[in-house]
């Protein structure tokens, strides 16, 4: 069975972005795939994190992760942190990345952008990312279009390794979905909804309350005129949200198009936000109930163990290959 690696870093407040772009797609992959879906707190550091802040939100992504339907039985739902493959191979891919493939990355230069001091975390962290995903010798990597980026050094990377030292990775492809797969701000439709952003007006995240959705909703940024008509050139913002109506209902646009048909963006809005609520209800009980009993700390000890198994056959391969003595385990 072909493997499947993912994972979302727990920095800020898991969104209705990320469940469109990726926990959605999580759920349909299981059925098809042997999947490795991890929480990626080792990438969380690359950036300044409040050690309890850290633990809460690690653990209520993978919670959030079970709550959206994600089945432990056929997925393991673990801590990047608690596999300790992910980072030496992490340092050992880094040795073999150049100085300017870093420099080229477009996160690293956003991310850096103005500052006068950047930790050298955040500059080698794509590394990390491509150990992430050659440590499973994954064959598909769900990712939105701003990561491919980083998929395509992970590509490099097993390309070189593999010329180098001999046939040892498989070489990863990027599962993009058509749609959904890129959720704009509520303010702002020429940026992507981002679970770090400091502005909550932006974002709706899993966890708000109904009352807060309807609110943001109502207040979202619509384009001028008044037609519910999709079309991303000359509407972005209307746009972006008749796909996330189309999401959350299963309606495709033409549908929602025709529902609207002379009506205003006030009554569009309204039915969103219940069309939203609706959607998230269910995963926000399941969530409360899995943070009650405790279970997460068993799925993921549960997950950790499996995805060990895997890591360490594959990079005591690694270490073989490069030259490494064998150590005991």
């Amino acid at each position: 069975m072909k493997k499947v690696l993912s994972g979302i870093t727990p920095s800020g407040r898991l969104t209705l972005g990320n469940y469109i772009g990726a926990m959605k797609n999580f759920v349909k992959l299981q059925d098809e795939y042997q999947c490795y879906f991890m929480v990626a707190d080792l990438h969380a550091i690359t950036v300044p994190q409040e050690p309890e802040d850290l633990r809460e939100r690690s653990e209520a992504n993978a919670a959030l992760y079970i709550a959206a339907g994600i089945d432990a039985s056929k997925s393991n739902v673990f801590l990047q942190s608690a596999v300790h493959q992910h980072a030496e191979l992490g340092w050992l891919l880094t040795t073999l990345t150049s100085m300017g493939e870093l420099e080229r990355m477009t996160q690293y230069k956003d991310k850096s952008n103005g500052k006068e001091s950047v930790g050298a975390g955040l500059f080698v962290y794509p590394s990390l990312m491509a150990a992430d995903i050659l440590l499973y010798n994954a064959d598909l990597v769900p990712v939105g279009e701003d990561q491919k980026q980083h998929l395509e050094l992970t590509r490099d990377l097993a390309g070189r390794f593999n010329h180098r030292y001999g046939e040892c990775f498989t070489m990863p492809e990027p599962y993009i979905p058509k749609v959904g797969a890129r959720v704009m701000c509520l303010d702002d439709a020429s940026k992507k909804m981002s679970k770090s952003s400091t502005v909550p007006a932006s974002y709706i995240a899993l966890l708000d309350e109904p009352d807060v959705i309807r609110k943001k909703i109502s207040r979202a940024t619509t384009d001028s005129g008044a037609e519910v008509r999709y079309d991303v050139e000359t509407k972005p913002e209307i746009s972006n949200l008749m796909s996330i109506y189309a999401e959350c209902s299963g309606l495709s646009l033409e549908d929602i198009r025709l529902k609207y048909e002379g009506k205003m963006y006030g009554g569009f809005k309204k039915e969103l936000a219940e069309v939203i609520v609706n959607t998230l209800e269910p995963l926000q009980k399941r969530y409360y109930e899995i943070r009650e009993s405790g279970e997460i700390h068993d799925i993921l000890a549960q997950g950790a163990n499996n995805a060990s198994e895997i890591a360490s056959s594959v990079l005591d391969d690694v270490k073989q290959r490069m030259g490494f003595l064998p150590s005991k385990h």
